[in-house]
C-alpha cells in the first residue's frame, strides 16, 4: 500500500504504527493514555499522527468497546456564554480523542440536578462535566452510572463563585500601590449579588485596615461604566482618592472619565485599576492596569480531571495561578500633597 492508497481512505492505527516504525498496540496504547511512552517514540507516534491527520475512529471505538468517545458539559440557562472557558474545556477533551456536547439546563438547581441524572442514564455520554451546582444527594445517585465531574465554578445565574471568587489580587494590587506611597483609596464595587464582588469589596476593607491606609469610601456599584463616573462624581469637593480599585474595566474606564471630568489627571492625579482584561483596556489612554482571568485554564483543569478520571489515571496538578496583575498606563507613584483637583 502507497501514500495515494492512504489518501484516498481515513488513516488507521496501523498505518500511524507502520510510519512511525511501532507496533500498533504502541500507538493504541498512546491514545488511550495521551503518551505514556519513551520520549523518542512519543515523538515518532506524534509526528506520524500529524503526517497522516489521523483522528480516532470514535464510532468503531463505540462498537468494540461500548465507549461512545463523547462527553457533555452541562450548563445553567445562560446570561452570558462564558466562551473562553468552554473553549480551554473542549480543547483538552478535543487533544484526549473526545467530541463534547454543551448542554444548557434551565430552571434552576434542581431541574438542572434532573438532567444530570437524564444524561448519565442515556448511554450517550462516557463522561459529564457539570460547570454548576447540583443537589448533593443527585451526586452520590451518580456513581454506578457514568463519569460526573462537578465543578462549580457558577451559580444558576452564572456569577462567579468558587475559585472564581477569589479577591486576592485586589490585595496584591493595594499592597503594590501602597509601597509607591498611595495612602488614600476608593473601592467602586460590583452588583453585591455576586459573590466575586462582596469577596473584593471585603479584601478591599481588610486590606485598607490591615496596612494602615485610608479609604474615602466605597461606592456599591453595578458593574456599568455609568457607577464608575457616578462614584467619582459624587465624591466631596477635597476627598480625592490618590488611587480606586474599580471592580472591574468597565467600571474602571468609566472612574477614568470621570476623573477627567473633574480635571484629575490618570495618572498623575489618581490611579486606576479594573479587573477582567477586557481587550480595549491595552487601547485606553492611559491603557488600563487590570486583572487577566485565565477562564480556558479553568475550563481545562474541569475536563481534565474528568478524562482523568476516565482512563483510571491521576489528574495532572500544575500549580498555575488563574489570576494576573497586568500593571499598564493608568498606574503610577502618587502626586505630591501640594496637588489638588475639584
Amino acid at each position: 500500500m502507497d501514500g495515494a492508497d492512504t489518501a484516498r481512505r481515513r488513516p488507521t492505527i496501523t498505518d500511524v504504527a507502520r510510519l512511525a516504525g511501532v507496533s500498533p498496540q504502541t500507538v493504541s496504547r498512546y491514545l488511550r493514555f495521551n503518551g505514556g511512552l519513551k520520549p523518542a517514540t512519543l515523538e515518532r507516534v506524534e509526528n506520524a499522527i500529524r503526517e497522516l491527520d489521523y483522528r480516532p475512529n470514535l464510532v468503531a471505538r463505540s462498537m468494540r468497546t461500548r465507549k461512545t468517545g463523547r462527553l457533555a458539559i452541562l450548563m445553567p440557562a445562560m446570561a452570558f456564554n462564558p466562551s473562553r472557558m468552554l473553549a480551554g474545556a473542549t480543547a483538552t477533551a478535543d487533544a484526549a480523542g473526545y467530541f463534547v456536547d454543551v448542554v444548557s439546563a434551565g430552571g434552576g438547581v434542581r431541574a438542572r440536578s434532573e438532567r444530570l441524572l437524564e444524561l448519565a442514564d442515556s448511554g450517550q455520554f462516557e463522561g459529564i462535566l457539570s460547570l454548576a451546582p447540583v443537589v448533593p444527594s443527585v451526586q452520590s445517585r451518580l456513581h454506578q452510572r457514568t463519569a460526573v465531574v462537578i465543578s462549580a465554578d457558577f451559580d444558576d445565574e452564572m456569577r462567579g463563585i468558587g475559585e472564581l471568587a477569589d479577591a486576592t489580587p485586589v490585595v496584591r494590587m493595594i499592597e503594590h500601590l501602597a509601597a509607591l506611597g498611595h495612602t488614600r483609596f476608593l473601592h467602586v464595587a460590583g452588583d453585591a449579588q455576586f459573590a466575586s464582588a462582596r469577596a473584593r469589596r471585603q479584601g478591599y476593607l481588610d486590606t485598607v485596615e490591615r496596612l494602615g491606609l485610608e479609604s474615602v469610601g466605597v461606592f456599591d456599584g453595578d458593574w456599568s461604566g455609568e457607577s464608575g463616573i457616578e462614584a467619582i462624581r459624587s465624591l466631596p469637593g477635597r476627598s480625592r482618592p490618590t488611587a480606586v480599585i474599580a471592580a472591574n474595566d468597565l467600571v474602571a474606564a468609566g472612574v477614568v472619565r470621570g476623573a477627567l471630568e473633574r480635571g484629575w489627571d490618570v495618572p498623575g492625579d489618581v490611579s486606576v485599576t479594573g479587573w477582567d482584561n477586557n481587550s480595549v483596556g491595552q487601547f485606553m489612554s492611559p491603557s488600563l492596569t487590570t486583572v487577566d482571568v485565565d477562564l480556558e485554564r479553568l475550563g481545562s483543569k474541569a475536563m481534565a480531571k474528568l478524562i482523568a478520571g476516565l482512563l483510571d489515571t491521576p489528574p495532572e496538578t500544575k500549580d498555575e495561578p488563574l489570576f494576573r496583575i497586568i500593571w499598564r498606563e493608568s498606574t503610577a507613584e502618587p502626586p505630591s500633597e501640594g496637588r489638588t483637583g475639584r
